[in-house]
């Protein structure tokens, strides 16, 4: 399917065909990881902006390799040392940088929304890195990737997501992406992280890890957001570790034994996970992060780029 879109937002927005291209282009790309010489030149000339309002290690290392390894110049905005601190608005600070024709923006931000609200200001191509508690569509393509490259295919898997529901953007873009591509989601954790009415995104809940974990192909792991959370949603960090912890003794009882253990990062060891599940092989956890270069290769040439009439790029 053809990529048309100025912007990648949401995976609420997309449909299946838009998500597959995605998750194809970058399976296209892999292999550029391995090269003695990582560069093709197919974004030469253009020009990438990461503003990022959050701290980040992962999407934005990752962003930054995928538009250097493109031939892209890329460009890091740090909030803390920028205009803003001297009082300057998100979207002034926004066309200022437009106003240096950058191709791409590549956003993070604390507010839900101001990807979008970006998109609608400026004539350049919005990315959103994480926007709040709302999406992160670049991490649910990254897991999607992970997941055909393990069990090949979507349609009829059983995922479980499990933890922190309420506060986490991950697990809505993943809830969004898989269920267009035929998936069966669960949801799981204490009633005071999960959404009220999550079931109206067409995903099963759980109240107990051991129910949520029986019979999936996948699990993935959610940290506590803190950042995000009021007081008092839990009792204590211990408490919740005793009863949502994935621990291998738990995972070797309850779970199959071909699962595959993901998670977003960064991982609290000890409290979702224990450091004997994150470093299992039953852990993916290392390919995530490494197919996340990849898939932020694919998004940047799908914007801002071209593709030849094969299809493929140009290299």
């Amino acid at each position: 399917m053809a990529w048309t879109r100025k912007d990648l937002l949401a995976m609420r927005d997309l449909e299946p065909g838009e998500i597959l291209t995605l998750v194809d282009t970058a399976a296209s790309l892999e292999e550029i990881a391995s090269r003695d010489i990582k560069k093709v030149p197919a974004l030469r000339g253009k020009t990438i902006v990461n503003l990022f309002y959050e701290p980040s290690t992962r999407t934005r290392t990752s962003f930054e390799i995928a538009g250097k390894w493109l031939s892209a110049d890329v460009i890091n905005f740090t909030a803390s040392a920028s205009s803003t601190t001297k009082g300057e608005t998100f979207v002034d600070t926004a066309k200022n940088i437009e106003a240096m024709s950058p191709d791409v923006v590549v956003v993070r931000h604390s507010a839900s929304g101001a990807a979008e609200l970006l998109a609608r200001e400026l004539d350049c191509s919005i990315v959103n890195a994480g926007d709040g508690a709302h999406e992160h569509p670049t991490q649910a393509l990254l897991d999607l990737l992970t997941i055909r490259e393990k069990k090949r295919h979507f349609e009829g898997l059983q995922v479980a997501i499990v933890g922190d529901i309420t506060h986490s953007r991950v697990a809505r873009s993943n809830i969004h992406a898989m269920r267009k591509l035929g998936v069966t989601v669960t949801v799981a954790g204490p009633p005071t992280l999960i959404p009220p009415f999550i079931g109206e995104l067409g995903v099963k809940v759980a109240y107990r890890l051991e129910e949520a974990i029986r019979d999936v192909d996948v699990i993935m792991m959610l940290r506590l957001q803190h950042e995000r959370m009021a007081a008092g949603l839990i009792p204590s960090v211990r408490e919740y570790s005793r009863y949502w912890g994935l621990s291998l003794d738990k995972l070797q009882k309850h779970a199959r034994p071909d699962v595959l253990i993901m998670h977003p990062g960064p991982v609290n060891r000890g409290v979702e996970l224990s450091p004997e599940v994150a470093d299992s092989h039953y852990s993916v956890i290392l390919d995530q992060v490494s197919k996340g270069v990849a898939v932020r290769m694919a998004v940047l040439f799908l914007l801002a780029g071209s593709r030849s009439s094969e299809g493929q790029v140009r290299a």
